[in-house]
């Protein structure tokens, strides 16, 4: 597939987009915990109830087992995950939250709604905003598989 170069230009612009606000609400929402981007992804998988191994959460963020065994100590540290023996094989390990994890995300989640829920207020006249819900809906269409 080979995209027209309107389609080009309006997929640089969402990526860009997109891109800018996940960082604008990455600076604006306080981390209280100094977690690392890595720490905070491996929460978000976590979270509310899933339970992974640490191979799989290094795959799906990319990073060594050496660099996610870094990250799985700090949060263990912090107490925000626990280590579970695994019912099938009792050699692995599984991740999980602990209440205290389980908060923390759902703080973060609710700051950064918050925040954007603000910033729409203060910025936004009711005709974007509903154009903003249409273009949501179109969002979705191209993520959902």
């Amino acid at each position: 597939m080979n995209p027209n170069s309107t389609d080009a230009e309006l997929a640089a612009g969402l990526r860009t987009t997109v891109s800018r606000l996940v960082k604008l609400l990455r600076r604006e929402i306080r981390n209280d915990a100094q977690l690392s981007l890595t720490e905070r992804a491996t929460l978000g998988l976590l979270y509310p109830d899933n339970r992974l191994a640490p191979s799989d959460i290094a795959r799906t963020e990319k990073v060594t087992t050496q660099s996610i065994s870094q990250v799985i100590n700090h949060l263990a540290e912090l107490n925000y995950i626990d280590r579970n023996p695994s019912h099938e094989d009792k050699r692995k390990v599984l991740l999980s939250l602990t209440p205290a994890g389980c908060a923390y995300v759902e703080q973060l989640r609710k700051d950064k709604q918050e925040w954007l829920a603000g910033a729409l207020q203060e910025r936004t006249t009711p005709q974007e905003k509903a154009t903003l819900a249409e273009a949501l809906k179109i969002i979705d269409k191209l993520i959902d598989e």
